[in-house]
């Protein structure tokens, strides 16, 4: 996913619509409990502090949760895929031989350790080589190892049905803005971290002024991060579409010769989209005013940068002592085989996939599936409906936009071509990484200036995740996420939809969140709400902006409420419209009390369950700054204050200390 393609993911799906014969079980386990804690109080460790202990984080994890139980399962079983097919020879230029070289050549640490940086060696020459600034342009266009901002295709928010070239900030590592600027003790202590890890690097690489080049590398991101946005102003749609003609292009950024970088990669384009203006304008200055010297450091940097896990250990373990310990906390890295099974998703995920579902996503699971989105769907539309503070004009968009729904579940219709993917394993393993990653860009830009593919998927069916895309208006459901503990075929309606039904709702609902709501129903950035609806919902929705501002995840350390604003109106208005969905399959046939819960209750312990989960604290930070999501703890914690039907099923009273006055909190969807 491009930072700046306004996709929104959650944990989410279903198989499972009401039925009226008697469950097998309630899906709850009680072992998840941690029955010491007060559920008024603190209901996440109520509902999940009995998992949390079960499952202390080993060494390869900052962040384990059901989630990645269920991502550990589905590595497994694509290994086993995976497995029977790298075990024999296969005939050259098929789909199995393909998956057998690169996963076989992932695995061969060995290999990797004779051949070293001499890998990389031919990529650092041709970047010392550069003589004057006139081969600048000409080797950003060639190169896929190194630049100062991005380029992808994706649809024209103006007009959605034709695909548009975009280009985004980029060309500072360490990927946020803070990650710079910020003058806390724990930003300060990674940002000197990072400059003693770029000299190592260097260093590793025979580089004998490695400690210079470390502080013009992080001079020069300095530099670029200065110019960028946030990670909450790259949230406005608007603010992140700046249409301009190709010849404008030019006159907005004259250092650069576009005709050059273009024309390497055999892009020819009439007008295109500059997300952030400001920062390609000072990526041109830089390149047009810093040293020569000092612009290939840089760019020597990139290239060792994503080079590093695919060469020796010796690179691979100095660049995990970074990137794995100092950001995020991990002790180990994950075992070889993990990694290998991550680089056979990467390169040809969809083939995996077809395998995948094949094997472990049936027919019936779909079609289950898609009435369970119909059923929130009703419910969404009810919900919609009884909103007293949007008008008649303003709720027809509304349900014109859901109604216009594109479903996707489980697995695309069509399955991607590989055929003109070479991998070859007589040849070292990243080389085999460079092609695959050009072919990659030649398929995503083969889309340029052509009409939107609906069908295509933007997650691979085995990926445990969902997403919404307000460019197509589509929901998507991979088959990877369909599946226990998400969903229990065998479990009552309160279990279902407290747990899958609320995530879909959650992808439902990002249609109309403070992002998703911009869109129409066609996927063109187009208001559609009449004046005084849209500030009704905007005073609304900063009223979850300030509650979550106020949430101390660490020490001295704050959500972001303006960065997650879109993912909790999602919780919100998933949490709301799937209980709407429990309370109408079950009117007719009320669920029992069982194991002293109510159904009600059994439906929010469901929901706590999904965001069970044990992190590091550089885990927490780096989520923080970055992550558009909540922390698992406050999806639960943050999120149920907030709703109303929790309050009843938990007789929650102003003794708690999870209490918000009903006239404080948020009521949206």
């Amino acid at each position: 996913m491009k930072t700046t393609k306004f996709f929104f993911m959650a944990l989410a799906a279903s198989m499972m619509v009401s039925c009226n014969k008697a469950p097998q079980t309630v899906g709850i386990s009680l072992e998840n409990l941690d029955t010491t804690a007060i559920p008024q109080n603190d209901f996440y460790q109520y509902a999940c502090g009995g998992w949390v202990a079960a499952n202390p984080l080993e060494g390869e994890y900052a962040r384990f949760g059901t989630f990645d139980q269920l991502a550990e399962n589905n590595r497994k079983q694509i290994n086993e895929l995976i497995e029977q097919i790298a075990e024999v020879e296969h005939k050259k230029g098929t789909v199995e031989q393909k998956i057998a070289d690169i996963y076989n050549l992932a695995l061969d640490t060995a290999r990797r350790n004779v051949e070293g940086v001499e890998t990389i060696r031919p990529l650092l020459a041709d970047i010392e080589a550069i003589s004057n600034r006139a081969d600048l342009s000409r080797l950003l266009g060639e190169s896929m190892t190194y630049g100062i901002f991005g380029l992808y295709p994706d649809a024209d928010e103006m007009n959605s049905s034709m695909n548009i070239l975009k280009i985004y900030q980029g060309g500072f590592s360490l990927g946020q803005k803070g990650y710079y600027f910020d003058d806390d003790e724990r930003t300060v202590k990674i940002r000197d971290a990072y400059l003693k890890h770029v000299e190592r690097m260097f260093s590793l690489l025979g580089y004998d002024d490695a400690a210079d080049r470390a502080v013009t590398v992080l001079r020069l991101e300095t530099r670029l991060a200065n110019a960028a946005k946030t990670n909450v102003e790259l949230r406005d749609p608007k603010a992140n579409y700046n249409k301009m003609k190709y010849d404008e292009l030019k006159a907005l950024v004259p250092q650069i010769n576009w005709d050059e970088l273009l024309g390497a990669m055999n892009i020819h384009v009439d007008e295109l989209s500059v997300g952030q203006p400001e920062h390609l304008k000072e990526a041109g200055e830089l390149l047009a005013t810093e040293p020569l010297e000092d612009i290939k450091t840089l760019f020597l940097w990139q290239t060792i940068n994503g080079a590093a896990s695919s060469l020796d250990d010796e690179l691979y373990n100095a660049n995990f002592d970074f990137w794995g310990k100092v950001m995020s906390g991990r002790e180990e890295p994950s075992p070889l085989w993990k990694r290998a099974v991550g680089v056979v998703n990467g390169t040809l995920g969809e083939a995996v996939g077809q395998m995948y579902v094949q094997k472990y996503f049936s027919a019936e699971a779909k079609k289950r599936m898609i009435k369970l989105v119909k059923n929130l769907q009703k419910s969404l539309s009810e919900r919609i409906d009884a909103q007293e503070w949007m008008s008649n004009e303003t709720k027809q968009k509304a349900q014109e936009k859901l109604s216009s729904f594109y479903v996707k579940i489980g697995y695309p219709d069509k399955w991607r071509d590989y055929s003109a993917l070479d991998i070859n394993k007589d040849e070292p393993y990243y080389i085999n990484l460079l092609r695959a990653r050009k072919f990659e860009q030649d398929y995503d830009f083969s889309f340029v200036g052509k009409p939107v593919d609906r069908d295509r998927w933007y997650m691979t069916p085995q990926t445990v995740n969902a997403y919404y895309n307000p460019s197509t208006n589509e929901i998507c459901f991979p088959a990877g996420i369909l599946q226990p503990p998400f969903f229990d075929m065998n479990a009552d309606d309160a279990f279902n939809y407290g747990a899958i039904g609320v995530v879909i709702g959650h992808e439902m609902t990002h249609g109309f969140d403070d992002q998703g709501s911009q869109f129409d129903k066609d996927g063109n950035l187009f208001n559609w709400w009449t004046e005084e609806d849209r500030a009704n919902f905007e005073q609304r929705t900063q009223v979850m902006v300030d509650y979550f501002n106020k949430i101390e995840v660490l020490p001295g350390v704050f959500a972001n409420g303006e960065l997650t604003l879109g993912e909790n109106i999602a919780d919100h208005g998933g949490l709301n419209v799937s209980f709407q969905a429990f309370k109408n399959a079950t009117r007719r046939h009320p669920l029992p009390v069982v194991d002293g819960f109510t159904p009600e209750q059994r439906f929010f312990i469901a929901y706590a369950n999904l965001w069970a989960n044990n992190i590091r604290e550089e885990q927490i930070l780096q989520q923080t700054k970055s992550d558009p999501h909540s922390l698992g703890r406050w999806r639960v914690n943050g999120a149920l204050p907030h709703i109303n039907a929790w309050y009843e099923a938990w007789n929650v009273t102003e003794d708690s200390p999870m209490y918000v006055a009903e006239e404080d909190r948020v009521t949206i969807w």
